[in-house]
C-alpha cells in the first residue's frame, strides 16, 4: 500500500544532486513528505566552474560543496549516498547497490549527462575529459606535469609535445578551458619557469561544424572565436578527430588527414544521457533519443507513469519549437521547480505543461572577454563577463561565505595567482580520468 493511501506522509526519491535533483529537494522542504536525495558522490558539483578547477584558478571546494551541507536544516530531507542498480516501475520500488530497496510514491530522476566519444569510448583512456570533479584534477595534474616535463626536456620535438594541448569540441567547455590555457602559458606561467618560454606553447580548438559556440548567433560564434585567436588560441573548424592516442590525434580536414603531436588531447566534444536513463526507459518502456535521453511528456513525466518524472540533461523534453530543450542547468532548474510545485500540492507528479523560459546563454573566453545571449539581446567583451560572473555567483550555494571565497579565487588568478598550481605526485603524471570511474549511471549531476 502507498503512503498517501494510508494517509501517511508521500515518500519521494530524488536519484542525483545536480542542479534539478537538489532544487526539487530543497523545494520540498515544507511539503507533506519524506525526502531521500540518491547520489553516487557526496557532493553538489557546480559543473560551469569545472574549467577553472583544471586550469588552477579554483579549488576543488569552490566548485563542489557536500549535499549534506545544502540539506542540514531539512528535517524532512535525508541523503544516500549510493548507486542505483535497478528500478521496479510495478512495485514503485529503487533498488540501490547492495541491493537495498528504495520504496517510493513519486520518483524524480535526474541522473545527468556523461561523456560521450562517439562510438571511440577507447579515447577515453588517450584524452582527458571535463565533466566530473575528478576529471577536473586530473586534468589539472596533467597541465602542471607537461609544463614541468617540458622544463626538464633536452629534446626539442619531445619539448614541443608536452607544450601543445588540443581542445576537440568548440562548444562554451572547449572554449572555456582553450581560453584558459592561453592565458596560462602567455601571462601566468612566463615568469615561473626558466629553461622553457611558456607563450611558445600551442593551443589548439578543434571543432567538426563551421563555427565555434554553435547556439549562439554568428556574430557572437565570431566574436568567440576572435577573441580565442587574440589570446594565442589556433581555431580549427571544419576538423574531425578521426583517432586519439598517448601521441596526439589525427584529424580529417577537408578531403586529407592530418596529424597533430601532442602529450595533452582534452575531450569536450559531447554528451550523452547517463546510464540509468536506459534502466529508466526499459522499465517504463519510454523511447529515447539519438543521445540516449528519454522522451517525456511536456508535464516532464514518464509516458504512462505520472508518479515519475525525469528533469535535466537526461530527459529529451519537447520545446516549443519541437525540439529537445537544452541541456544548461537553467533548464534544470526551471523544471525542478515545476516538479516540486506539484509534489508539494500532493500530486504523484506534475500534470500540467511545463513552460520553459529561455535565459540565454553565457560563454566565457578568457579574463574580461565573454559572449552572451539573453532574450534577443547580445553582448560581448566586458559587459557579456560582468554578467557571467554575476550570473555564476547567483546560482553558486553551499557553505556561508562561499561566494565571496569563490569571487577572492577568481580576482586572485586575474593577476596571475594560482595557489592550486601544485602536483599532490609527480608518480601521477600521466594519469587519466574515464567518465566511467567517475559518473554514476544514477547520480550524474543534472
Amino acid at each position: 500500500m502507498t503512503a498517501e493511501a494510508d494517509g501517511g506522509r508521500r515518500r519521494v526519491v530524488i536519484i542525483g544532486a545536480g542542479f534539478g535533483g537538489l532544487t526539487v529537494a530543497r523545494e520540498l522542504r515544507r511539503a507533506n513528505a519524506d525526502v531521500t536525495l540518491v547520489d553516487r558522490t557526496n557532493h553538489h558539483l557546480f559543473q560551469p566552474l569545472l574549467y577553472q578547477v583544471a586550469a588552477g584558478g579554483l579549488s576543488e571546494g569552490d566548485c563542489a560543496s557536500a549535499i549534506r551541507g545544502h540539506l542540514r536544516r531539512q528535517a524532512n530531507a535525508s541523503v544516500l549516498m549510493a548507486e542505483v542498480t535497478d528500478l521496479d516501475v510495478e512495485a514503485r520500488r529503487v533498488i540501490l547497490d547492495r541491493a537495498e530497496p528504495l520504496d517510493y510514491d513519486s520518483l524524480v530522476v535526474a541522473c545527468g549527462a556523461e561523456t560521450s566519444y562517439f562510438g571511440h569510448d577507447e579515447w577515453a583512456d588517450a584524452s582527458f575529459g571535463l565533466k566530473t570533479l575528478r576529471d577536473a584534477i586530473a586534468l589539472r595534474e596533467r597541465i602542471v606535469s607537461a609544463f614541468e616535463e617540458a622544463e626538464r626536456a633536452s629534446d626539442p620535438t619531445l619539448q614541443s609535445e608536452l607544450m601543445t594541448f588540443v581542445v576537440v569540441g568548440g562548444g562554451p567547455t572547449g572554449v572555456e578551458i582553450a581560453g584558459q590555457l592561453a592565458i596560462l602559458a602567455r601571462d601566468d606561467l612566463k615568469p615561473r619557469f626558466s629553461r622553457i618560454d611558456t607563450t611558445t606553447a600551442r593551443v589548439i580548438l578543434i571543432d567538426a561544424g563551421d563555427r565555434v559556440v554553435q547556439a549562439f548567433s554568428e556574430k557572437l560564434s565570431a566574436k568567440a572565436a576572435s577573441d580565442l585567436a587574440e589570446l594565442g588560441v589556433t581555431v580549427r573548424e571544419h576538423a574531425q578527430a578521426t583517432a586519439i592516442d598517448d601521441r596526439g590525434l589525427t584529424i580529417k580536414a577537408g578531403e586529407g588527414e592530418e596529424r597533430i603531436a601532442s602529450r595533452t588531447v582534452i575531450w569536450a566534444a559531447g554528451v550523452r544521457a547517463a546510464g540509468l536513463t536506459g534502466v529508466l526507459a526499459k522499465a517504463t518502456g519510454a523511447e529515447t533519443d539519438r543521445g540516449g535521453r528519454i522522451e517525456v511528456g511536456s508535464d516532464c513525466t514518464v509516458p504512462g507513469h505520472p508518479e515519475i518524472s525525469a528533469i535535466g540533461d537526461m530527459a529529451a523534453h519537447p520545446g516549443p519549437d519541437g525540439k529537445p530543450l537544452p541541456g544548461l542547468a537553467t533548464t534544470a532548474i526551471q523544471q525542478a521547480h515545476h516538479v516540486a510545485r506539484a509534489i508539494r500540492h500532493d500530486q504523484p507528479g506534475p500534470s500540467t505543461p511545463f513552460k520553459y523560459l529561455d535565459k540565454g546563454a553565457l560563454a566565457v573566453i578568457g579574463r574580461g572577454k565573454a559572449v552572451c545571449q539573453i532574450r534577443g539581446m547580445e553582448f560581448s567583451g566586458r559587459p557579456a563577463f560582468a554578467m557571467y560572473l554575476g550570473i555564476h555567483l547567483t546560482y553558486l550555494s553551499g557553505v556561508r561565505g562561499r561566494r565571496l571565497r569563490v569571487l577572492n579565487a577568481w580576482a586572485g588568478a586575474r593577476f596571475g595567482t594560482r595557489e592550486n598550481w601544485v602536483l599532490e605526485d609527480g608518480s601521477r603524471d600521466n594519469e587519466r580520468a574515464s567518465p566511467n570511474d567517475t559518473e554514476n549511471p544514477g547520480a550524474a549531476p543534472s
